[in-house]
């Protein structure tokens, strides 16, 4: 049995809390959390269009490597999302353990400033609906 004093130390926590998208809204990757159980995948557009997927729908992911900016395909249930933007191979290898959480594009006035970065930069999400 563990004492109660330990129990409360848990309350004091100042992480962030799980669910929550953190405030920095220059960050254009969400990673899951290691003990996370339900993998979803939310896109978000830069006028603040939001668009969630539950990984167990995600069919086939494709990397298609460009210059400068590389493509990623994804078919997901009924849909087909693009992501086009700059260094995605990381995310794309990142998406093969189902690790993101949220994919945020940038507005183009915010390229010079991200390509500063060695993260992925998301320029583009295009959502479609397969054809049957």
């Amino acid at each position: 049995m563990r004492p109660v004093h330990e129990f409360k130390t848990n309350f004091n926590r100042t992480e962030e809390r799980k669910g929550q998208v953190s405030g920095n809204q220059s960050d254009t990757l969400a990673l899951h959390d290691a003990d996370s159980t339900v993998r979803n995948l939310c896109f978000e557009w830069p006028d603040g269009r939001r668009a969630f997927f539950n990984y167990a729908y995600l069919i086939k992911g494709e990397f298609v490597p460009g210059c400068p900016e590389n493509v990623i395909h994804l078919d997901i249930s009924s849909y087909k999302v693009t992501l086009q933007g700059y260094r995605l191979y990381a995310l794309f290898t990142d998406m093969l353990d189902h690790k993101p959480r949220l994919i945020r594009a940038i507005d183009a006035r915010y390229l010079l400033d991200a390509a500063k970065e060695s993260k992925p930069v998301i320029t583009g999400i295009s959502l479609e609906t397969k054809d049957e």
